[in-house]
């Protein structure tokens, strides 16, 4: 394993950290542990904390939800600087970035349904590869499709999605790493990266010109983030992000990826699953400084109030 960078490296230039929440739905206490563990960074490290929303999602995104947060943030006394940036504002910005990586010939289109790719998947048999989320790898059922039958197809209507070609790509990146930073002794340790593990991932939907992955590395260059704090659910997308940095020439920032608030099945929180939500918690009488406390005893927590008395 390579040696860890010196924690003075930590120090080289102002710290500036993010939350970057998704505006479909109330935030719960993991949005919150994340949010705190942010500012508690950026304060740590006199850096600086942006807020950004994802509001990518055309459907799901909504303004309501937005208020939400900035009211859950105020409450739980996390600042951030202004102008807000909000993604659905920057749509070329995406697009941008985009084209260029069409213009390598590193993506191409894809017109299967979710119907198309169960069955292509069931085709398969039960031991086709599963990405680190579970979900069955995309069997490139479209990979191969001329560019004259897909511009046909587009003339008449049907609007693709395009996956990046995952082979090409890494081939053309060649071997990947990524830092990880820990926020205990501030020291950064080298990680290997395999983004093939991924398959030919969806950088642009069919329902909006951009993706989570295009876009949260677009704008974590954008804003000049050099810490990225996380959960641990998205560790293994950092794979995705950096080999999208490399392909794009984006700067690649630091990253810890902190430990998840479970609920009482021992699942994490999840919108989609219909965790308590803190509004729904705070009507219950949670206070802010319950909240605190509780993450205080949390080993999550202790590892960045261990830095109390530490000079990074």
């Amino acid at each position: 394993m390579n040696p860890p960078y010196p924690a003075s490296a930590l120090r080289a230039k102002q710290a500036v950290l993010r939350f970057a929440p998704s505006p479909n739905g109330p935030l719960h206490r993991g949005h919150a542990l994340s949010a705190w563990l942010n500012q508690a960074c950026a304060q740590k490290l006199g850096g600086r904390m942006l807020l950004r929303i994802e509001d990518i999602d055309p459907v799901r995104s909504r303004p309501d939800h937005i208020a939400a947060i900035e009211e859950t943030l105020a409450w739980l006394g996390v600042n951030y600087e202004q102008p807000v940036r909000r993604q659905s504002q920057h749509m070329a910005v995406y697009r941008d970035a985009f084209e260029r990586l069409k213009a390598r010939g590193l993506v191409y289109p894809c017109f299967c349904t979710r119907g198309d790719l169960e069955k292509a998947v069931v085709a398969h048999g039960p031991d086709w590869r599963r990405d680190p989320d579970g979900s069955p790898l995309y069997p490139k059922e479209c990979h191969g499709l001329s560019l004259g039958d897909a511009e046909a197809r587009m003339a008449e209507g049907e609007v693709p999605q395009w996956r990046l070609d995952m082979a090409k790509a890494v081939a053309l990146a060649g071997p990947l790493t990524w830092q990880s930073f820990d926020p205990s002794t501030f020291e950064v340790t080298i990680r290997k990266a395999d983004p093939s593990r991924w398959g030919d991932v969806v950088l642009v939907r069919k329902d909006t010109p951009t993706s989570y992955h295009l876009s949260v590395v677009v704008d974590d260059a954008l804003q000049g983030i050099t810490q990225v704090v996380r959960g641990m659910d998205l560790e293994a997308s950092t794979d995705i992000h950096v080999l999208l940095q490399a392909l794009l020439g984006l700067p690649q920032p630091l990253y810890w990826h902190h430990g998840l608030i479970t609920g009482h099945d021992g699942k994490k929180l999840a919108k989609s699953r219909g965790s308590d939500s803190l509004a729904m918690e705070r009507e219950n009488g949670l206070t802010r400084e319950r909240l605190l406390h509780d993450f205080q005893s949390a080993r999550i927590f202790n590892a960045l109030a261990d830095t109390e008395d530490r000079e990074p």
